[in-house]
């Protein structure tokens, strides 16, 4: 009878070991599975979210500079030109200080309102209309777009279901502002001269559990001049140091 109780013991200790073995396996595997998930679906969301970001970037950019660019900047003051007897043009002086000064409001005006956003603070902008398309209560949050998780399964009937996901930005760094002069034969004799302002923007991409950082790079026109005569192959600044810039 002895040997019966301890063969029992024996035989009660083996299932509880098969149970622990069995439970640590079936962790083992769940968590194997949330990595292989994880490892496919992140890319997805980040994908998407990415995608949110510069478009919302983009968008607060060209606001900014148009804004800014109705408000201060007087194509007329830009340029200056001297001109040979034979309608040849000797020089294009170009104001260079006024556009660095234009630069630095459009930075700052860019950066605040790129914080605005960042911080759900949309209400401070005089006019939305450019964020018609956005959920402002959402905006209000910090939050620019929300991802259904549906989207991993790429297919349009099944790209809504699940719980969403919350995509925020963050402001990395300062902005790199720089201009540039676009020049294009125009009719006979005319030459139509373009500034345009160099925008670059480094953004942290901010999702619940994971984040990336993308870059915002755009090229956008705020004055126009049409020169008349044949032009040189070099601008000149007129403020110190001097400024030559050519022609692309």
């Amino acid at each position: 009878s002895m040997n019966r109780i301890r063969l029992k013991k024996k035989l009660k200790l083996n299932k509880i070991d098969k149970i622990i073995i069995l439970t640590i396996f079936i962790i083992i595997g769940i968590l194997l599975s949330f990595i292989y998930i994880n490892k496919k679906v992140t890319p997805v969301f980040l994908s998407v979210a990415k995608n949110e970001i510069e478009k919302m970037a983009t968008l607060v950019i060209n606001n900014s500079v148009n804004n800014e660019a109705a408000k201060t900047l007087d194509a007329s003051k830009l340029f200056s030109l001297t001109k040979s007897e034979d309608g040849i043009i000797n020089s294009v002086d170009f104001n260079s200080a006024l556009v660095n000064q234009f630069l630095t409001k459009i930075t700052n005006n860019i950066e605040v309102n790129l914080r605005y956003i960042e911080t759900g603070s949309v209400e401070k902008f005089k006019t939305s209309d450019f964020l018609d398309s956005y959920d402002i209560e959402l905006l209000k949050k910090g939050i620019i777009y929300e991802i259904p998780s549906g989207v991993v399964f790429n297919n349009t009937i099944l790209s809504n279901i699940g719980p969403k996901i919350p995509v925020k930005l963050n402001l990395i760094g300062n902005i790199i502002s720089d201009f540039k002069i676009k020049t294009k034969n125009y009719g006979i004799n005319n030459v139509l001269v373009e500034i345009l302002i160099d925008l670059k923007v480094n953004l942290e991409v901010i999702l619940p559990y994971t984040k990336c950082k993308t870059v915002v790079k755009t090229s956008i026109p705020v004055a126009l001049k049409m020169i008349q005569g044949k032009v040189p192959s070099y601008y000149s600044g007129n403020s110190s140091p001097s400024l030559s810039i050519p022609i692309e």
